[in-house]
């Protein structure tokens, strides 16, 4: 079942990208300087660009359609590198993880560290990290834009490269431009009383949350600003979510999920969102647990796309059937 549901889910996404008709220009590739760093490499087409920096943990810095960048960047980091006696920062752009948060060991050297970047000969951004000292973790991550699109297909695989069996999930921690509404499919079957936790303040997961800024409308979720605490957890098998952002973005982000498999955050989340006043959004589906024995691998794949979405006036409220037609659900 769980592969028939997710090839469903893959399928779903590849009619979605096809929407977009007439010419279709090519994908091309090159070698920029971006946000202070040198060598990044960039995939773009006429609707869309990709720039993905091999440095400082190895994620996006730029998903732009049209020249608008969806993702959220701090000034201060521009340029940072992970060097003996500078100050870790916590790393702004399109960031990718490996949990469970709470359990997993420390691995600077995944999420700050240097990595290796290439176009591989099916003009794909390869990104490899160096063999992580404390999990014994190996991380590629392959990005692909489609042709005439702003689809991106973002792969991260996980190799044990230890000897002995290490149990990880695949963690999105990818920080939008803030201000925005978080809009999640609910579907039957949630643990959580109101198909949320929050949490905070403080080590809890609130199962009971009241928050004016959240609501329950017509079968979604809506965060519609920043909640009195930040980070909100799902645990929705619809294998999608969109944010929409105030520059009349839609970011909408699809993913595999596995009913009968095991999630591995300690409320089995498939997806968790992190509000920051109104500088950024993190937007995080989370894979299934994945026991690797040692030199085996193991991979999950995100779907993005943003496309043009009227953000709602003061006082307005989402038309949330369009949501579901853009989304292309």
């Amino acid at each position: 079942m769980k592969l028939i549901y997710a090839a469903a889910l893959l399928i779903a996404g590849s009619l979605c990208a096809g929407e977009n008709k007439g010419p279709q220009t090519p994908v091309k590739t090159s070698h920029v300087e971006f946000f202070g760093y040198k060598d990044c490499l960039r995939l773009e087409n006429g609707e869309a660009r990709l720039t993905v920096c091999p440095q400082a943990g190895g994620r996006v810095l730029e998903y732009a359609w049209r020249g608008q960048n969806a993702l959220h960047l701090n000034p201060s980091q521009q340029g940072w590198l992970r060097q003996p006696g500078v100050t870790p920062v916590d790393p702004c752009g399109g960031r990718l993880d490996i949990g469970p948060e709470r359990v997993i060991a420390p691995h600077p050297d995944l999420w700050l560290g240097d990595w290796t970047g290439e176009f591989t000969g099916d003009g794909k951004i390869r990104l490899t990290s160096v063999r992580d000292k404390a999990t014994g973790i190996r991380l590629t991550r392959e990005f692909a834009l489609t042709a005439g699109s702003s689809v991106v297909r973002c792969e991260q695989r996980m190799t044990n490269e230890s000897d002995k069996p290490v149990s990880c999930c695949h963690w999105s921690r990818t920080l939008a431009v803030g201000g925005g509404i978080v809009l999640v499919p609910l579907t039957p079957g949630s643990r959580f009383p109101k198909s949320y936790l929050m949490y905070g303040p403080g080590p809890v997961m609130n199962f009971q949350p009241e928050d004016p800024n959240i609501r329950i409308r017509d079968g979604f979720l809506e965060v519609l600003g920043t909640p009195a605490n930040p980070k909100l957890g799902m645990d929705s098998h619809a294998g999608w979510f969109c944010y929409l952002m105030r520059n009349d973005l839609m970011f909408v982000k699809r993913f595999p999920v596995y009913p009968d498999r095991v999630y591995s955050e300690m409320a089995g989340l498939t997806i968790s969102i992190w509000y920051f006043k109104k500088e950024m959004c993190e937007l995080e589906p989370i894979g299934p647990r994945e026991t690797l024995a040692p030199g085996a691998s193991a991979s999950y794949t995100e779907e993005w796309e943003l496309k043009p979405f009227a953000f709602p006036a003061d006082g307005v409220g989402v038309d949330l059937g369009a949501v579901t037609r853009a989304a292309g659900r």
